[in-house]
């Protein structure tokens, strides 16, 4: 089972905190696609560098089995929206993982279950995989 990871990737704490997601998922057994890891970071604006990038992540999210974002922030990182809405559309399963107090968007609430499927913890987050998207 492949879970494609989204979440902001603005500094070094949240690529840190997606890369624990990943390892914890992986730990249990599960395939993971985590953008900056498996894709690479954008080197650049230039229309072929953005063009890889985005292929090799719209590929992951056709792939894969569902999906674990990472929803923290004033207002939800625009990229891991769209994502998470695509993927909602294609069927596949979304899990939210914060613990940000603040108000989470309420299409995200939706797309993850209608707020069913959102975890506080890495824990929460082994668990509800487990149970969303269990392995074969």
């Amino acid at each position: 089972m492949l879970i494609y990871v989204a979440g902001p990737l603005f500094n070094a704490h949240e690529r840190w905190y997606l890369e624990q997601i990943a390892a914890r998922l992986e730990a249990a057994g599960y395939r993971t696609f985590l953008p900056h890891r498996d894709a690479g970071d954008l080197p650049s604006t230039e229309d072929n560098d953005r063009r890889s990038v985005f292929h090799a992540d719209f590929d992951a999210m056709n792939a894969c089995d569902g999906c674990v974002a990472l929803l923290t922030g004033a207002d939800h990182d625009s990229g891991t929206s769209a994502e998470v809405g695509y993927l909602s559309a294609r069927g596949k399963p979304c899990i939210g993982i914060t613990d940000d107090l603040r108000w989470l968007n309420n299409m995200l609430w939706g797309f993850c279950g209608e707020g069913r499927q959102i975890v506080r913890s890495l824990d929460e987050l082994e668990a509800m995989v487990s149970k969303v998207i269990p392995l074969a």
